[in-house]
């Protein structure tokens, strides 16, 4: 499978194997599997997955630089296809207790870990792909889960909106080979915040507080949070993901609604998102890849 690309044709083999960080995403993952008649196995990480909501599913614990450990899990679990899913704050290289497997590789690990989350994943990929592991994406597992294309929200994006979300698109394909971040704010043509490492809960956050300052004074109800995978990026990992939590941070940041990549995009929650997106009167739009 080529770098940059999935396939949703793919022939994913039960069980599926799936490496669940924090958040919600790695249990929606398990549940869509489920209901296609996959058997789920969560191999959740130590201090990022939540341990209450793992109980209800096939697991085994594994801790970051333990690939040894986590590879013969795979194999005794039956679990050839793997997917990663789930937030996960990045440790320091000296934090991390490498087992035996993973200090034979520790060229490869550290040449993964200088880059973005993106480059990280996916150098961890081709690792576990050398050892005879096949990397899949949500496209191939869940893509019930994938933002549809259109507008999904009863409020539609104005003129303006459209101007700020080409705006938004441009600007992240620009930044997209530098490994910055995948979304930005647009106001009436201005871009006024671009994602860090801090995320988009803190990006939105960021010009909630720009606007009680008085340093942004468009009014409220204008704007638009535009989120897109980095330019090259292998779609397998580490896709933009949207939800409930999200629709709350745009309300809050006086913005009029979220554009974001169908297809390339997860949509967390969908029904309590777009139900909370009309409740406010924010739109929410799946832009063509």
């Amino acid at each position: 499978m080529a770098a940059g690309t999935t396939s949703a044709a793919s022939q994913v083999s039960s069980p599926v194997g799936i490496v669940a960080g924090g958040g919600a995403m790695p249990f929606a993952v398990a549940e869509s599997l489920a209901a296609r008649g996959i058997t789920p196995v969560l191999f959740p990480l130590r201090g990022a997955c939540d341990p209450a909501r793992v109980e209800q599913f096939r697991h085994r614990w594994i801790s970051v630089g333990q690939l040894g450990r986590a590879m013969r899990l795979f194999r005794q679990e039956g679990c050839r296809d793997l997917i990663f899913i789930g937030t996960l704050v990045r440790p320091s290289l000296s934090e991390i207790r490498f087992d035996v497997k993973t200090l034979r590789l520790l060229g490869n690990v550290i040449r993964a870990f200088r880059g973005g989350d993106d480059h990280l994943l996916s150098g961890v990929g081709r690792i576990l792909e050398q050892d005879g592991f096949r990397m899949v994406g949500i496209k191939d597992v869940a893509p019930d889960l994938l933002m549809p294309e259109g507008c999904i929200s009863r409020t539609w994006p104005s003129g303006t909106s459209k101007s700020d979300i080409e705006r938004g698109r441009a600007v992240l394909t620009a930044l997209g080979p530098f490994d910055i971040g995948q979304a930005a704010v647009v106001i009436d043509g201005h871009v006024v915040a671009v994602e860090d490492i801090e995320g988009t809960d803190a990006l939105l956050a960021r010009v909630a507080r720009l606007r009680e300052e008085g340093r942004i004074r468009a009014a409220t109800g204008r704007g638009v949070l535009v989120k897109a995978p980095k330019s090259g990026q292998d779609l397998r990992f580490d896709l933009p993901t949207i939800g409930p939590r999200t629709i709350e941070g745009v309300a809050a940041a006086g913005l009029a609604g979220i554009a974001v990549i169908a297809g390339n995009t997860i949509a967390a929650e969908p029904q309590a998102m777009i139900a909370l997106a009309d409740a406010k009167y924010l739109f929410v739009i799946g832009l063509p890849a």
